[in-house]
């Protein structure tokens, strides 16, 4: 393969032109703190530092929700960072319609971003109204369960091709001294798994309905079963699991402590840190297998505007680094995401991404993340909901139903 350096340095000139700028910091804002989101975001910053001069000005704030709450503070107080990861959907729209981003089109033109990014979901996260507002770096899916193969080997039970063979199976895990579901007390990590089930019972046609059109009979006849299912799970989890994050809960399937995790793709950077195998040490489970599918989530990076030409010049050409083929495929290999363009090194891929990969290139298989249609708000009504029903025993599935339906009725 090519120098990657090679490769970005001509794509810096050519957008740079001979235009002399005067070097700039740009301080970036992310949540990317765990050892796997660690390794990822190196390598934006040290090929983007290797295009010369411009510098990568790290700001790692832990949690999603800190992370973009101190953003949108630095950008309503007239003090904007160089760039900020968002997650794809409605978060921006505001700094979008208050003219408070730096417009990418011009620079998302010239690299035809609307030809190589897909699927064209991707694409609709960032381009709004005919103009491009951020980029696109990566396609992660919740739709992922993260199996210890030795803690089923050690069972004597097979792999599941669903979670109704899991459930079947937990009592056998549990019985040999393996925690059999890994989950984290946080209510995103209760409510990410839980619409991972959701899926899996309802398909993608029945939750899209629900979701997208609000469809509130729909959601009385079916949600019952996903509630009724989704508490099976609770008694094969562990007393820990209160006060645990994500990645700590799938360092308990890392170590065989436990045996399966329901999470997204971006739990395969951390046993990449660890030097886990795929199909060796775990194994990366689209369920059901028979019908699999991956949600259609990742990771955008917007610019805020900024007064120094030098720093917009710099933000240009780190939002060109970021969608370049050879980044995007070091980045997303580190990160466990797919990468948003289909042109890139597949040689560096490993087993679950060619799986989803595969995955995504049957359009029937994707499922548009939630976050497209629903409000930060009611997201977080849904987060809190799950997380209720998780911790509390005493709440029963009719009780779960009928706040399900009304957050749906009242969403903006």
């Amino acid at each position: 393969m090519k120098s990657v350096v090679s490769v970005v340095a001509v794509v810096a000139a050519a957008l740079l032109g001979s235009t002399a700028v005067r070097a700039a910091d740009v301080e970036v804002i992310h949540w990317w703190t765990s050892g796997g989101e660690q390794a990822a975001v190196s390598v934006f910053a040290r090929e983007f530092d290797a295009l010369g001069g411009d510098k990568w000005v790290d700001t790692a704030i832990a949690g999603g929700e800190n992370a973009r709450s101190a953003t949108l503070q630095r950008i309503l107080g007239g003090d904007p960072p160089g760039a900020a990861q968002f997650n794809p959907g409605r978060q921006y729209e505001e700094l979008i319609a208050g003219g408070m981003l730096l417009d990418l089109t011009d620079l998302a033109t010239k690299e035809n971003w609307g030809g190589i990014i897909r699927p064209a979901s991707i694409s609709a996260a960032c381009l709004v109204d005919g103009h491009w507002w951020c980029v696109p770096v990566n396609i992660h899916s919740w739709n992922w369960a993260w199996a210890s193969i030795p803690a089923f080997e050690k069972a004597g039970v097979a792999l599941p091709n669903s979670f109704e063979e899991f459930l079947a199976s937990a009592p056998t895990l549990q019985a040999a001294g393996v925690i059999p579901f890994a989950i984290g007390g946080e209510s995103w990590q209760i409510s990410g798994a839980f619409g991972v089930l959701q899926t899996s019972m309802l398909g993608v046609e029945k939750r899209e309905k629900i979701l997208k059109d609000k469809d509130l009979d729909l959601a009385k006849a079916e949600m019952p079963a996903v509630f009724t299912k989704w508490r099976e799970f609770k008694q094969y989890s562990d007393a820990g699991s209160a006060n645990r994050n994500w990645n700590d809960t799938t360092n308990l399937v890392v170590t065989d402590q436990a045996a399966l995790q329901i999470m997204g793709d971006w739990a395969r950077g951390e046993f990449g840190v660890a030097g886990e195998k795929p199909g060796v040490d775990y194994a990366c489970l689209a369920l059901p297998t028979a019908a699999p599918t991956v949600t259609t989530g990742g990771d955008i990076f917007l610019f805020p505007k900024q007064s120094d030409p030098a720093v917009e010049a710099a933000q240009l050409k780190m939002a060109s680094m970021m969608i370049n083929p050879q980044v995007q495929a070091l980045f997303n290999n580190a990160k466990g995401s797919m990468p948003v363009r289909d042109d890139v090194d597949m040689s560096l891929a490993d087993d679950c991404m060619k799986k989803g990969l595969a995955i995504i290139g049957d359009e029937k298989n994707v499922a548009q993340d939630a976050g497209r249609w629903l409000s930060n708000d009611t997201t977080g009504q849904m987060n809190d909901l799950a997380a209720q029903f998780w911790a509390d025993d005493a709440m029963t599935v009719d009780a779960a139903v009928e706040q399900y339906v009304s957050i749906l009725q009242n969403a903006d």
